[in-house]
């Protein structure tokens, strides 16, 4: 068939090219009733319970990145990873805007005071990787910092790995269209109103410049000791599942014994007199 005759052929079909943030390869799946999303969370959030007493009885160091676009569902997937595990075991950190004393350090300086120690899992919501993606784009470095932390940056996850660190780097992809809908969202909605910034905004017309740095930022950083795993996350509850499945793929575990425990009685209250209730203040019953 000839190339005349190929495009009188797909004259009038729709494009089969996928929406920015997607891919050719896996197909739109219909979105997870909540029935069967809630159900998988639960028996993952046992397990991850499970992979945190492993953790801590083996004196693992785990490292979690979560990376991609503005809205595209990390806060929402640290949260289910997080919710049931205790937090001095499992942390997060979302570092706020460097201070002027951080800018003058070396750039993965003030990172460095977060790694976790034995016992330790820490998920970072954005990492070191500002450099390459916001700061690239928005101009907030210079292309000769921007070129060093391309180079630096393999060396630096080597050497977290070869240290005993578990680093497992996450990249939220979301569709222009979900984007949009989520930002709209956020602006219309007062309880989400926080979630925007005028940063997120910006990002909007550099849609494609992100592209671009995530691009370049994969070429170099998606390393064999340390890759990158793509999420597609236009649908919340299949993409919190598959990171946690995915998750709790990667780390081998097994349950850890639990002591049996048994409630004791309670002490009796001979020889002890309680104050009488008017001297304490107490929280007006309004409901």
């Amino acid at each position: 068939m000839g190339k005349k005759a190929e495009k009188e052929e797909t004259a009038g079909k729709p494009s089969a090219v996928p929406p920015l943030g997607r891919d050719e390869i896996t197909p739109k799946k219909p979105k997870l009733n909540k029935a069967q999303y809630e159900k998988a969370l639960a028996d993952f959030q046992v397990e991850l319970v499970k992979l945190q007493k492993w953790i801590r009885t083996q004196g693992l160091k785990v490292v979690l990145i979560f990376e991609g676009r503005d809205a595209a569902g990390k806060g929402g997937a640290i949260k289910r990873i997080t919710q049931s595990l205790n937090p001095r075991i499992c942390r997060v950190e979302a570092l706020a805007t460097p201070t002027e004393r951080e800018r003058t350090q070396w750039y993965f300086q003030r990172y460095v005071q977060y790694l976790p120690a034995a016992g330790e899992m820490v998920c970072f919501d954005r990492s070191w990787y500002n450099r390459a993606g916001v700061e690239r784009v928005m101009g907030f470095c210079t292309e000769q910092e921007y070129r060093e932390f391309l180079r630096s940056c393999p060396e630096f996850e080597r050497m977290l790995v070869r240290s005993g660190i578990i680093l497992i780097k996450y990249w939220f992809s979301v569709s222009d269209e979900e984007q949009e809908r989520r930002f709209q969202k956020r602006i219309e909605d007062p309880i989400r109103r926080w979630k925007i910034s005028e940063m997120d905004l910006k990002s909007r017309s550099h849609w494609v410049d992100y592209s671009r740095a995530k691009d370049e930022m994969f070429a170099h950083t998606d390393i064999k000791q340390a890759p990158w795993y793509v999420v597609h996350g236009d649908d919340k509850r299949r993409a919190r599942l598959n990171v946690i499945a995915h998750f709790l793929s990667l780390i081998p575990y097994q349950e850890v014994p639990q002591p049996h425990l048994e409630l004791p009685e309670r002490q009796s209250k001979i020889k002890y007199m309680r104050p009488p209730m008017e001297d304490q203040t107490f929280v007006p019953e309004v409901f």
